[in-house]
């Protein structure tokens, strides 16, 4: 990376203060999790995380350039960004083009636009709901609504409680917000996309025009949810086909679901026969007092095959089946998901700093998989059919890490599973690694939103 870029940041850290580092996490809450937000002390250190998440780089500084526009250092967006507040203004009216969202925007406004007694008379109306320690007087309004979202009060989609409170003492603001949630109503409804219902002479689709789907979701509500098994193959009988890295997914994935309040254990290095009797047994317990299952499988793979450490493979869907409804009835009705982090066909990458997770002999000519057809299943792999997926020997998968770094980002916002997945295939997707490009895969017969909670 030049010196010059290096430079650039350098001297838009020592020009941030305080107040604004607190703003400009606060506007990247959707893209980078709070844990490694809430651990960010400096301005020099937000910038590194930006260009860690790839959110800025050499030549790319419109990420930058919407954060200091937002909080209105059109200073430093002038004098080392060469924009303008009116280029700006342009910029972010082209569909698409603004990654800050609106919801965060709103927010951020209106905490800009209370007075010191209004965030006090907004901590006071607080206190039944949020711990009185979390609304000390050096609590700003930042940090109030940081708290409202953790206690699920406030969220994109629901504001009541915020306008039932500002209508008290602020009732220009409550309007905005209902301003916003008209503005939204009416972006979704041009969004919105209308199945025509098949015409008929059935009585009951007669002059039907449209059909609305109403999308019920699934049962959290045991602690804990249910099991995490990790299947994690790192130290093959050829030495040549060791994964670095895999170690880092195990503790990544461990970190997310213990989080998530599962029961989360790590199974080392087994071969292909015990990798599915571990699966066989996990499946046979009861799972009545619990609400998931989810299982994820780190090692080296074929189209539809995944490598044990002796070299010999198992079927995915041979450990899928293994929690069908009529072979696990405890879980029957309830969600089952798996992640595969192995290659899904041949191909060549060079082992510079980026690892591809196939062994050295690969079948080009297996049929590719699809999972059993059976309710309540959902197949995440790192990659399409017949192609690699790539591994750090330093920082774990590439498809793992992006996994666990969006569920930490998201699931605090009530996102569903499928958004959260479909936000990794666009990340990754989006990445070069080294000249190669990596496309993961949903599969999925879930009947229901999943939302962890």
């Amino acid at each position: 990376m030049s010196a010059d870029f290096q430079e650039l940041l350098f001297v838009i850290s020592e020009a941030l203060v305080t107040d604004e580092l607190a703003a400009l996490k606060f506007l990247t809450l959707e893209h980078i999790p709070m844990k490694k937000l809430e651990a960010i002390q400096e301005p020099k250190t937000f910038l590194e995380v930006l260009q860690e998440k790839d959110l800025i780089e050499v030549g790319n500084l419109f990420f930058l350039k919407e954060l200091l526009y937002l909080i209105n250092r059109i200073d430093l967006l002038a004098g080392q960004l060469g924009s303008s507040r009116e280029e700006m203004e342009r910029e972010l009216q082209i569909p698409g083009r603004a990654k800050v969202s609106e919801y965060r925007k709103l927010l951020y406004g209106i905490a800009d636009n209370l007075a010191p007694d209004d965030v006090k008379s907004m901590k006071f109306l607080l206190q039944e709901r949020i711990p009185k320690t979390k609304l000390q007087n050096d609590a700003s309004m930042l940090k109030v609504f940081l708290e409202m979202e953790r206690n699920g009060i406030i969220k994109d989609g629901d504001l009541v409680m915020l306008k039932d409170i500002l209508k008290r003492f602020r009732a220009d603001l409550k309007k905005r917000i209902v301003a916003y949630e008209e503005k939204q109503k009416e972006n979704k409804s041009k969004e919105e996309l209308c199945y025509p219902v098949p015409v008929s002479g059935h009585p009951s689709v007669q002059g039907a025009e449209r059909q609305t789907l109403h999308l019920e979701t699934y049962k959290m509500e045991h602690i804990p949810h249910g099991y995490c098994l990790i299947l994690n193959n790192y130290k093959f009988k050829n030495p040549c086909e060791n994964r670095e890295g895999t170690l880092k997914d195990g503790e990544a994935v461990k970190r997310v679901f213990q989080w998530l309040q599962f029961v989360t254990v790590e199974h080392m290095n087994l071969e292909a026969e015990q990798m599915y009797a571990k699966v066989k047994e996990y499946s046979k317990k009861d799972h009545g007092n619990m609400d998931c299952f989810v299982c994820f499988v780190f090692s080296h793979g074929e189209k539809d095959k995944i490598s044990g450490v002796d070299g010999e493979f198992v079927n995915i869907e041979d450990l899928v089946s293994c929690f069908s409804g009529s072979n696990c009835p405890s879980l029957a009705g309830k969600p089952k998901l798996f992640f595969i982090q192995a290659c899904q066909g041949s191909g060549s990458h060079p082992a510079v700093t980026v690892a591809g997770d196939f062994p050295e002999h690969l079948e080009t000519d297996t049929l590719p998989f699809s999972i059993p057809d059976r309710a309540d299943i959902l197949v995440g792999t790192a990659t399409v059919e017949g192609y690699e997926c790539y591994r750090s020997g330093d920082t774990g998968s590439v498809y793992i890490q992006c996994l666990c770094d969006k569920m930490e980002l998201l699931c605090p916002l009530h996102k569903d599973l499928m958004t959260i997945l479909t936000e990794v295939n666009k990340e990754v997707g989006e990445k070069v690694l080294n000249g190669w490009k990596q496309m993961p895969k949903i599969q999925s017969t879930l009947r229901k939103q999943l939302i962890f909670k």
